[in-house]
């Protein structure tokens, strides 16, 4: 289910300017005109003329085979018009479907909004029923409506007389939106024609200076900021004079008429100086390159004195929180292996993001300035799908943030990776690959494993070997949580069955293990946990509270009832499924405490970042007196770091356990071309005394790590740790 959702997201189809055949009565050769099919596995796509719901025809997805996959008819409307809402409807027909389910999707692109029904689609065998699906529609955002019907796992279904309204007008009745000059723009959407046959030196030199400047003006330029130009396009319009030029010389005056004919820059009497005292300064030393084409250099500073202000084109901040927005960035979803033009643009729009709108570029082991020129041959010189994939994600990995990974348009790296999992959940603990438990049930009755194993080898290689080879593929902002996400994917395969060697007793074994399909085990056990009620009662008048599976009714029942408790104790090592510091750490508060600050970018002076206000909790009339022991590890990410900090205002807390992901902050997403897609932690999330959060994590003030032994003896130490701590006097 989940591969039907990434490839739902990740396809585009052949845009199309009418709203016409969703009734499937246009027909030549057997299929439906202006519909495209995609999926995996083993399904027939088909124009029924025997059922039907009106007309003559319907169409049909039958899975032939009983491979489990999925299949799906797409539509593709260009996204011209005006509105709030937008609505699909259509009637479904389905027929033993099963292992999965039938329904509409319907997706605005570029990764705006989208629902595919996974959550409510329709099993078994069912006559004509009208379903619908409405999405927020975002007129400035949206470039195009790709929407239709699938089916997922076994079965069969007729789709018929689908429609689309956009504020309950049919798109034909619906008005147009006024498009801007960049969006007009289409000459380069089937490639760049671009071709770099030969990498010297000189040449990287000179296409590091031009990513740098194309950034910059994208984030500067009036001219840009209005939107005025498709500034992709542009790079490619001007790349091939730029490559034919054989000197850098030659290169900067092509470069200084280029900028001209953007038109005039005005001076600005509202743009504002650089704040010499904000958090991080916006890196201009380049600029003043004493080698540099004097005029250029000129015309440069003078567009950073009268850079662009206010509503801009490429770049928003999310409204109350900061965070950027990189907007108008077309994936380019239908090339998975773009072109050289495209992949030197994929990475010309991933630097300047991080250059200008990261706002943990400080923080990273390495200087991100060279790295643009660094990544060029890999990027250039991919020669496959899975090269471009690789290259993408080990750029990503150097801003060491774990929130920043290869989120969409993985899919090489993911068959690299393997499409099916081992159902062991293994950590590694004291250095060791462990099993720490199953991701299937039944399989821990079915097996001689037990958790403590010690896993040294896979499919015959060395653990340590493995570990090395994934290493570079996996971005973190620490070595704990690089060595989770390996511990996750390391009993990956393709294949069946795979191989591991078990050291238990200090005597090694070998065995074969099945494979499944993720849908088919309990993945998500490691950011929940088991279990149906967020909270209980232990031994000894102590609260426990986890956090994976609480609810907003929960926390009533639970300042309820825990209220006279010598202590409760927080765990957080999950992922949060409800949002609670204010609701739950006003608890712990007898008066108002500071627990966080933030810093934020500018888009009117790209690549500063400033602090602003404490934020603060606020006691609740009446507040847990005990003591509060939060638990923490490396899967304690995000949301769960942010919650921890809140509790920890709390004179009463006790963080217990190791270092967290260390990612911390909304996340900002970007679109890659290849249909790639990445986020970023958008904001800097610091302590109220300006102590780092990121990259360290929350460090406990306990330090407790689980043991080998311990996972053995089926002992939590994290957890006897706090209720020592809870009754100690």
């Amino acid at each position: 289910m989940r591969t039907s959702i990434l490839l739902l997201i990740l396809f585009f189809s052949t845009s199309i300017f009418a709203q016409d055949n969703l009734d499937f009565e246009n027909v030549k050769d057997g299929k439906a005109l202006k519909w495209n099919n995609f999926g995996n596995g083993s399904y027939e796509n088909a124009i029924d003329s025997e059922v039907f719901h009106g007309g003559k025809y319907s169409a049909s997805i039958e899975n032939k085979n009983d491979d489990i996959g999925f299949q799906a008819f797409a539509y593709t409307v260009p996204a011209k018009f005006k509105g709030k809402k937008i609505k699909l409807t259509g009637f479904l027909k389905t027929e033993n479907v099963s292992e999965g389910y039938a329904g509409l999707w319907l997706r605005l692109d570029p990764r705006v909004a989208f629902d595919n029904m996974n959550n409510r689609g329709v099993t078994g065998t069912t006559d004509w029923k009208e379903y619908e699906i409405e999405l927020k529609y975002d007129e400035e955002e949206t470039r195009q409506i790709v929407f239709g019907a699938l089916l997922v796992g076994k079965g069969k279904v007729w789709l018929d007389d689908l429609e689309i309204r956009i504020d309950g007008k049919k798109l034909e009745d619906a008005p147009e939106k006024s498009l801007s000059a960049a969006e007009k723009d289409t000459a380069f959407s089937s490639g760049s024609g671009i071709s770099i046959e030969k990498l010297d030196k000189a040449l990287l030199t000179d296409l590091e200076f031009l990513g740098k400047v194309w950034g910059f003006l994208k984030y500067h330029h009036p001219a840009i900021g209005r939107g005025d130009y498709n500034w992709d396009f542009e790079l490619f319009r001007f790349l091939p004079k730029y490559l034919d030029a054989d000197q850098r010389e030659a290169r900067e005056v092509l470069m200084l008429a280029w900028i001209e004919s953007l038109g005039e820059v005005q001076s600005c009497a509202r743009c504002k100086e650089y704040d010499e005292d904000a958090f991080l300064q916006a890196d201009h030393a380049w600029l003043k390159d004493g080698q540099m084409n004097p005029k250029l250099k000129e015309q440069l500073l003078f567009i950073l004195q009268n850079r662009h202000q206010g509503n801009h084109y490429y770049i928003g901040m999310s409204p109350g929180v900061g965070n950027p927005q990189f907007r108008h960035e077309d994936g380019y979803a239908d090339m998975p292996y773009p072109d050289q033009g495209f992949r030197l643009l994929a990475l010309f729009r991933y630097w300047n993001a991080i250059h200008y709108f990261f706002p943990y570029k400080h923080l990273m082991d390495k200087d991100w300035g060279p790295q643009l020129k660094a990544y060029l041959p890999a990027f250039l010189e991919a020669e496959d799908e899975l090269e471009y994939e690789f290259a993408m994600v080990q750029i990503i990995g150097d801003i060491q943030d774990t929130h920043a990974n290869l989120w969409g348009g993985s899919d090489k790296i993911r068959e690299w990776k393997g499409e099916r999992y081992a159902p062991l959940y293994t950590r590694f603990i004291e250095g060791k690959l462990v099993i720490a438990d199953f991701f299937n049930s039944d399989f821990a009755s079915e097996t001689e494993l037990k958790p403590g194993d010690i896993i040294t080898q896979v499919n015959g290689k060395k653990v340590e070997e493995k570990v090395e080879e994934m290493r570079k593929y996996f971005p973190a902002s620490n070595e704990p949580t690089r060595l989770r996400d390996i511990a996750r994917d390391i009993l990956r395969s393709n294949e069946e069955e795979i191989e591991i060697t078990y050291l238990r007793d200090s005597k090694e074994t070998t065995l074969k293990l099945p494979t499944y399909e993720g849908k088919d085990l309990s993945l998500q056990m490691v950011f929940r946990g088991k279990g149906e009620k967020s909270y209980k009662m232990l031994n000894n008048n102590i609260g426990y509270v986890t956090l994976g599976i609480i609810k907003d009714e929960d926390i009533p029942e639970i300042k309820k009832q825990f209220i006279d408790c010598k202590g409760i104790v927080i765990d957080i090592r999950n992922y949060p499924s409800t949002f609670v510091p204010f609701k739950l750490g006003s608890y712990f508060l007898e008066k108002s405490a500071p627990f966080v600050k933030f810093t934020s970018g500018n888009i009117n002076k790209p690549g500063e970042f400033s602090f602003g206000t404490d934020l603060k909790i606020s006691p609740s009339k009446k507040h847990f007196k005990g003591k509060v022991i939060v638990l923490l590890n490396e899967i304690s990410q995000s949301q769960a770091e942010y919650t921890s900090m809140a509790f920890r205002a709390s004179p009463n807390a006790t963080i217990v356990g190791s270092t967290t992901a260390a990612a911390d902050g909304n996340v900002s997403n970007i679109n890659l071309p290849g249909g790639m897609s990445t986020m970023i932690s958008g904001i800097g999330v610091y302590y109220p005394d300006g102590t780092e959060t990121q990259r360290i994590g929350i460090v406990p003030d306990v330090e407790v790590k689980p043991t080998i032994k311990g996972v053995r003896e089926g002992r939590d130490e994290l957890l006897e740790k706090a209720i020592e701590l809870i009754l100690k006097d």
